[in-house]
């Protein structure tokens, strides 16, 4: 089967959503929305169908769960569902953001620094 057979130009997707997770709306690694997924290199044993290989072609570096559900027009539940069967196959990787700090005295200092220079330009 093509990716084709699944799109409609006007339509858009022909595939309800939850039937690509097969209903299944938890998935069973807990995702943030900025935990960054990135493909291992590893196939999955079983074939996991279209929808799992566009995920690892989006994972090629580390993408925020976010933008991967972004990008493959689907829910973030459904898409959670997807990324937690790749980890499971080991086919991807999913780490936790780094935590953001608050505005720090130096962050401050390097954003004024960025706005004086762009000021300086005008």
């Amino acid at each position: 089967m093509t990716d084709e057979m699944f799109l409609d130009e006007e339509a858009g997707r022909l595939v309800r959503p939850f039937t690509v997770s097969n209903g299944r709306t938890r998935p069973s690694t807990p995702f943030d929305l900025l935990t960054l997924v990135m493909a291992t290199g590893v196939q999955p044993i079983t074939d996991l169908g279209p929808d799992h290989d566009m995920v690892l072609g989006l994972c090629v570096r580390p993408v925020p769960v976010v933008e991967v559900s972004a990008r493959m027009n689907l829910p973030v539940a459904v898409t959670k569902v997807l990324l937690s069967d790749l980890v499971q196959h080991e086919a991807l990787t999913a780490r936790a953001p780094r935590a953001v700090e608050a505005a720090s005295a130096a962050n401050r200092e390097v954003l004024e620094a960025v706005l004086d220079g762009l000021r300086a330009r005008l």
